[in-house]
């Protein structure tokens, strides 16, 4: 089967970008996950059965790549810890200092809000930087286990953090 690919994808673009905007929350990943979709599409052409499905089969993989795009955003570590720890190349001011100490009282107090199973592989990996592996053995635990409680630590950090920064942001 010829496909004209330029065509199906003039005519289904508009289309699947407003999909991916609802899905993935903002124009600056709705472009990556549509482009990413629109190479992937042109990588598998040859095993699209029938042109008139393209719409729903560039949705498709637009949709999955949407959800990496969102996966791969909520797996990277908030802060750790010990990078608050820096000395800073030029005096700080007061404010800056103030800022500094506050930021820091918001990480330690979402890290400390967590229940023992996750701030322990939080601890391990991202304050000790201890790899899965490591902290698996430490813990007598599965390398799964270790991904998936600290995918939920850092998640639950997060939410503090917002809940700490957007509570201080009001007053």
């Amino acid at each position: 089967m010829s496909v004209d690919f330029d065509h199906l994808v003039h005519q289904s673009k508009d289309s699947v970008y407003r999909q991916m905007l609802r899905m993935c929350g903002n124009a600056d990943q709705a472009d990556d996950a549509l482009a990413d979709a629109l190479l992937n599409a042109y990588r598998a052409l040859d095993s699209l059965e029938d042109k008139h499905a393209f719409q729903a089969w560039l949705a498709q993989i637009a949709r999955r790549a949407c959800g990496r795009l969102k996966h791969k955003e909520s797996a990277h570590p908030v802060l750790a810890l010990g990078d608050l720890a820096f000395e800073p190349s030029l005096p700080a001011t007061q404010e800056e200092l103030a800022i500094e100490a506050e930021t820091k009282t918001c990480v330690l107090e979402a890290f400390h809000s967590l229940e023992p199973v996750y701030a322990d592989v939080y601890r391990l990996r991202e304050l000790e930087g201890l790899s899965a592996e490591e902290t698996a053995t430490r813990l007598s635990l599965t390398i799964p286990a270790v991904k998936s409680r600290l995918h939920r630590a850092r998640q639950l950090v997060r939410a503090k953090l917002d809940e700490s920064f957007c509570s201080h942001e009001a007053s």
